[in-house]
């Protein structure tokens, strides 16, 4: 069975797919192109209007292309199941949660007829299925994602995927430990953990809450008890995906603080508007005061901190004093890189139903002029780092990303998915 797995949207929707990739694995099944997939899954985004309209287009193609079944989960499919399952009689949509055990049993019925096919054929000659290596897969690539939380209890006014998700749940400490330990073990240097709202991360223990701090601890336990690597680079170092501001701890900024690198001194640290009074029209948790505040304290404790963000632009109702707003506060905040996103109105949220939608041509000027702004913050951190040494994680052949997350020429001989040492 040849499948081919398409991937849309956010880091935890890239986990995700990953485990469809070992299910399927796992079942016998090769990678293959569209046009020679026995199973297409789709995993779909509805982050924004844009991104459902690609996700649908993505759909169709998959249909046209493949002659096998097309299956769709994600977010859009949950919104919208219904219009997907119009899309052909090849289409299912299946809850995140149900795919992996769906996809093995496609996997398994797919088998079986290969396998009745192949007694008539070739008199039952059939060829041994290779043993899936699902962990050294793993091991040749350079960072590899864990999720440890989904969901969201907030609700902001541009955005649906609390509704996709459903409310903010977390994956049991024990799990994220045992996936951690096998992708360790198979040689992975840099594991990034992701989650929709990660920063609410909470299991109960014999000992009480655990928080992600905590979490981190454990893990960073685990990487202590792997052999010394002899480049001298750590084992495998931590990087966390993204956690929104009110969720940034003292006990996680002095954790990130004093592992020397161990857990990657970058953070990225969603703002969306610089303007307090935009946040709160797009019922933000924190003004932009607050915002600069935690930026503040958490640069005084971890000096080397690389900082990355999300920027809303042209919400409705934002004026050009807003936006300037928000420029000022990049300047303070200094990022090191900015996500820049046009406001895209998305059905079914209280923002799309405002009257004062930006007009688009005021909007693309805005990102422009954002875009621009970015690229000077980001040349500014860049310079600031110039002789420091850092340990950088080769991710395609000659080229590797920093600890501060920015890009390197690798060393000559240096191989995909190993740590070394660069001088900015």
């Amino acid at each position: 069975m040849r499948y081919a797995v398409v991937n849309l949207g956010c880091k935890v929707n890239r986990v995700e797919s990953d485990s469809f990739e070992r299910a399927l694995s796992a079942a016998g099944a090769v990678p293959g192109s569209l046009e020679a997939a026995d199973l297409v899954v789709v995993n779909t985004c509805a982050v924004t209007a844009e991104a459902e309209k690609k996700t649908r287009k993505t759909v169709r193609r998959a249909v046209r292309a493949s002659k096998g079944a097309v299956l769709v989960t994600g977010c859009s499919a949950v919104l919208h199941e219904d219009v997907y399952r119009a899309m052909g009689q090849r289409v299912s949509v299946v809850a995140k949660g149900q795919v992996e055990a769906e996809v093995s049993r496609i996997a398994r019925e797919l088998a079986e007829a290969s396998r009745d096919v192949g007694d008539v054929v070739s008199d039952g000659a059939f060829a041994e299925k290779p043993a899936p290596q699902v962990a050294g897969d793993f091991a040749q690539r350079a960072r590899v994602g864990v999720k440890v939380q989904d969901g969201c209890d907030n609700a902001c006014s541009y955005c649906v995927i609390h509704v996709a998700r459903g409310p903010a749940c977390s994956v049991p400490a024990d799990t994220v430990e045992a996936d951690c330990r096998r992708l360790m073990e198979a040689g992975v240097r840099e594991i990034v953990l992701t989650g929709i709202n990660l920063g609410t991360y909470r299991q109960q223990s014999e000992s009480g809450a655990l928080g992600l701090h905590d979490l981190l601890e454990r893990l960073l336990a685990l990487a202590d008890a792997l052999p010394v690597p002899e480049d001298g680079a750590p084992a495998c170092r931590f990087r966390l995906s993204s956690i929104e501001p009110g969720d940034l701890s003292d006990a996680l900024v002095a954790l990130v603080a004093r592992q020397d690198g161990r857990i990657c001194r970058h953070l990225h640290l969603p703002l969306q508007a610089g303007s307090s009074k935009v946040l709160a029209e797009m019922n933000r948790s924190y003004t932009a005061e607050e915002y600069l505040q935690v930026v503040r304290s958490t640069r005084e404790a971890v000096p080397q901190l690389s900082l990355t963000t999300d920027i809303i632009v042209g919400f409705p109702g934002e004026t050009e004093t807003d936006f300037q707003q928000t420029m000022d506060l990049a300047r303070a905040c200094r990022f090191s890189r900015i996500h820049v996103f046009p406001y895209s109105r998305r059905e079914g949220t209280p923002a799309a139903e405002r009257a004062d939608q930006v007009d688009e041509a005021v909007k693309a000027d805005r990102a422009r002029r954002l875009r621009a702004l970015a690229a000077e913050l980001s040349a500014a951190d860049r310079a600031e780092r110039a002789g420091a040494r850092e340990w950088a994680l080769v991710e395609v052949p000659g080229e590797a990303m920093t600890e501060s997350y920015h890009g390197v020429s690798a060393p000559e001989g240096s191989q995909v998915g190993q740590l070394v040492r660069v001088t900015l």
